[in-house]
C-alpha cells in the first residue's frame, strides 16, 4: 500500500477537524436559536393564558353585577302596588318575566358574551316597563283623588239643591193648600233610587241597569177616589229625558210632555206609596239625574239622584 504523505494526512486531518468544529458551531447556534423559541413560545403562552383569565374573571363580574341588577329589579317590582286591576295583571307578567330572566342567567356561561348582551337588553325593557307603571299609578292616582273631590263636591251640591227644592216644594204646598187645600192632588219623599243586575241598590253608573221613582201620594178625602196616573221625566246630567219603547205623553194643566215611565194606581183618599220603574234605558254616566213627578192635574215634586 502507498504511503500517505505526512504533510497531506496533516493537512487532511486539519480539514476534517475544521470541519467538525464548524459542524459543532452550527449545531450550537441551531440549539441557542431552539431554545430562544422555545422560551419566547413559553412567555407567549403565559402571557396568553393570563389574559385569558383576567378576561374570565371580567366576564364573572359582568354577570354577577348583570345578577344582581336584575335581582334588584325583581325587589322592587314585589314592592310596587297597585288598586288597579290591569295594572296588576301586568305587574304579574313583568314579575315572571324578571323570574325567568334571573333562570336563564343562572343556566348561562359567562364567557357567552351573546347570551350576557340579550339579557342586558332584556333587563333595560324591563326597567322601561316598569317606570312605566309607576307613572301610570301616580297619574291614575292623581285622577282618581280630582274624582272623587268632585264627587263630593257633586253629592254636596246635590244635598243642599235637593234641600233648597224640598223648602220651596213645602212653600209651594202651603201656598196651594191655602188657595185650595182640597182640590190639588200632592205628594211627598219623591225620591230617585238606582238599581244594579241583582237588583241591588247602587250609586255607581256603570252597574245601574234600572231607576225607581218612590213617592206618597198625600191623604186627601175631599179628591174624589179612583184611578190616578203617575208619571215621572227623569233627566240625565246632560238634560236628556230618558225615554224607552213604553214612554207616553201626557197633559199637565195644559201642558203637553213626555213621560220617562207612568203607572196608574188606585186612590181612595188615604196616605198612598207609589214606585215607578223605569227600565230598558242603554247606558248610564256619571253625574246627576233628575225626576219630576206629576198628575194629569198636578206637578208632585222633584228630586236627584248623584251617580258616581
Amino acid at each position: 500500500m502507498e504511503r500517505e504523505d505526512p504533510l497531506e494526512r496533516r493537512a487532511r486531518q486539519e480539514a476534517e477537524k475544521k470541519e467538525k468544529a464548524s459542524a459543532n458551531r452550527g449545531l450550537q447556534i441551531a440549539t441557542a436559536v431552539l431554545a430562544v423559541i422555545a422560551v419566547g413560545l413559553g412567555i407567549t403562552l403565559w402571557t396568553m393564558n393570563s389574559k385569558s383569565a383576567t378576561l374570565k374573571k371580567e366576564l364573572e363580574a359582568e354577570k354577577q353585577e348583570l345578577e344582581a341588577n336584575i335581582v334588584e329589579l325583581q325587589d322592587t317590582l314585589s314592592k310596587i302596588t297597585s288598586n288597579y286591576e290591569s295594572i296588576n295583571l301586568q305587574l304579574d307578567t313583568s314579575r315572571a318575566q324578571v323570574a325567568e330572566l334571573i333562570d336563564k342567567l343562572k343556566h348561562t356561561q359567562a364567557t357567552n358574551r351573546a347570551k350576557i348582551r340579550q339579557y342586558e337588553g332584556e333587563l333595560g325593557t324591563l326597567r322601561s316597563i316598569m317606570r312605566n307603571y309607576l307613572v301610570q299609578i301616580d297619574s291614575l292616582n292623581t285622577l282618581n283623588k280630582k274624582l272623587t273631590a268632585e264627587a263630593a263636591e257633586a253629592r254636596q251640591e246635590a244635598a243642599e239643591t235637593r234641600k233648597t227644592n224640598e223648602q220651596l216644594t213645602k212653600k209651594l204646598e202651603d201656598a196651594q193648600a191655602k188657595v185650595s187645600a182640597g182640590s190639588v192632588m200632592k205628594a211627598r219623599g219623591l225620591r230617585l233610587e238606582a238599581y244594579s243586575e241583582s237588583q241591588r241598590p247602587t250609586d255607581r253608573s256603570s252597574r245601574t241597569v234600572r231607576l225607581m221613582a218612590t213617592l206618597s201620594l198625600i191623604e186627601n178625602s175631599i179628591i174624589e177616589p179612583g184611578p190616578v196616573t203617575v208619571y215621572i221625566r227623569v233627566t240625565d246630567p246632560n238634560g236628556n229625558l230618558l225615554t224607552n219603547s213604553r214612554s207616553v205623553g201626557f197633559t199637565c194643566k195644559g201642558q203637553a210632555l213626555t213621560a220617562s215611565a207612568s203607572r196608574e194606581v188606585d186612590y181612595a183618599g188615604a196616605e198612598l206609596t207609589v214606585s215607578i220603574y223605569l227600565n230598558d234605558i242603554p247606558e248610564y254616566t256619571k253625574g246627576i239625574y233628575t225626576v219630576e213627578a206629576y198628575t194629569s192635574g198636578s206637578a208632585l215634586g222633584k228630586a236627584e239622584l248623584m251617580l258616581r
